[in-house]
């Protein structure tokens, strides 16, 4: 980054979200002023926490990994706790059925006895998923056209069981997009920093506390400890007076709020959406691992709210990407999920009561050729963040930070050189 500055002149962030939030971070950090606009009441943007019936709840029930270098290191420097997170090896379990853990062995050994030992798939998929991986180590996880994963796992014969269980639920997981429509060059991306990462890197890290507290807040708190603002309920309508008042401006929202802001930044895209489906039982309870997957159902995978966030009695019921279930009325979709859970765990205690989070607009599309705008826009002085923006990550939240960083490089960058 460009030498430490001071006195510049201050910097307006839209949005504070997970990509807001690291921009404001790396700036204040480097003694630049910086005021944050939020529209809603909460930080966290498309990632953040849901209050309700004097209830807190994610909107979406993300998954970090180990691989998450950028958001981790900030989460680190913002003061989250390293229990914030539960680190588990990649362990792949359904309710019934198909089971995968990476081994504690050294460098890529673990992840590919796992493979070797997975139960479910027989052995002759077992080794075309070793041939798998070692074709893809060989071309560096690149593809010189892309194309769909779905395409990708054909062609490599790896469309059977081991693509039903492991291959086609990380892509859905990652991405959030059916693998018949998602970038197969995205996915080898994530592939590439997790399956072929450096040790830790294909762990996977659960929040133990809501999305909001765990970065946002905490990074608005270091923000305004160095003299920085961060704005909440405070919509930005007005791009061109913003610019007025501050020098530089990093417009963080989603690509569907930016046309509001200015026709100049427009960027058309279609949407994937998350439906979290929270489901509160009469006592406690305790699943057999934190996050279990389920086959053949609406859902695609539980996670034990109690094992994680001491929400005792507390089940959520993850559904990512577009599917039948988006017609369902909440209150059907609820019956719908309590079913497939109880049909998959017998022994569960009464159901209390529901509340389904739907985010319409969780994700953009991550398809084959997908346009990724740069961080730099038309406008003088306004720059874009977002994870809609990285040149090669899946709409993560990885990708959003990474992005946040990028803007803040670029403000630093313009800064060092603009006239005394």
């Amino acid at each position: 980054m460009a030498g430490h500055l001071t006195g510049g002149a201050p910097v307006a962030i839209v949005g504070a979200g997970y990509a807001g939030m690291a921009a404001a971070v790396a700036l204040a950090e480097r003694g630049v002023a910086v005021e944050v606009f939020e529209a809603g009441p909460v930080t966290g943007g498309r990632a953040r926490a849901v209050h309700t019936r004097g209830n807190a709840y994610d909107n979406g029930q993300h998954l970090l990994v180990g691989a998450y270098r950028e958001l981790l290191g900030l989460m680190r420097r913002v003061g989250v706790a390293e229990d914030a997170l539960l680190r588990i090896p990649l362990e792949i379990r359904y309710t019934r059925g198909f089971a995968l853990r990476e081994l504690p062995l050294p460098g890529p050994l673990g992840l590919l006895a796992g493979l070797l030992l997975a139960r479910g798939p027989r052995l002759g998929e077992r080794l075309g998923a070793l041939r798998f991986l070692r074709a893809l180590r060989a071309q560096d996880f690149r593809l010189s056209a892309d194309c769909s994963v779905a395409a990708l796992l054909a062609g490599y014969g790896q469309d059977g069981t081991i693509g039903r269980y492991l291959w086609c639920p990380l892509c859905v997981a990652a991405l959030n997009i059916a693998p018949e429509r998602a970038s197969a060059r995205a996915f080898l991306a994530v592939l590439r920093d997790t399956l072929a990462g450096p040790p830790g890197a294909s762990d996977l890290l659960l929040p133990r506390v809501d999305l909001s507290r765990l970065f946002p807040e905490p990074a608005a708190a270091y923000v305004q400890a160095r003299g920085g603002g961060v704005h909440l309920r405070s919509p930005v309508r007005d791009l061109d007076a913003l610019r007025a008042r501050h020098a530089r401006v990093i417009v963080a929202v989603g690509p569907h709020q930016l046309n509001t802001l200015s026709p100049a930044l427009a960027f058309e895209s279609s949407y994937e959406p998350i439906v979290t489906v929270y489901l509160q039982f009469s006592e406690r309870l305790r699943l057999a691992r934190p996050m279990l997957g389920l086959d053949g159902a609406l859902v695609q995978w539980v996670f034990d709210r109690d094992a994680l966030c001491d929400e005792p009695g507390r089940i959520a019921c993850v559904i990512s990407a577009r599917g039948p279930h988006l017609a369902l009325a909440h209150d059907v979709l609820a019956a719908r999920c309590a079913e497939e859970l109880r049909a998959a765990l017998p022994a569960l205690p009464p159901l209390v009561g529901a509340q389904v989070i739907a985010e319409k607009r969780a994700t953009v599309a991550c398809t084959p050729g997908a346009l990724r705008p740069g961080t730099r826009t038309v406008l003088d002085g306004v720059y874009r963040a977002g994870d809609y923006s990285d040149p090669e990550y899946p709409p993560t939240l990885e990708a959003a930070v990474r992005s946040g960083l990028r803007a803040a490089q670029a403000v630093l960058d313009d800064l060092a050189h603009a006239p005394a």
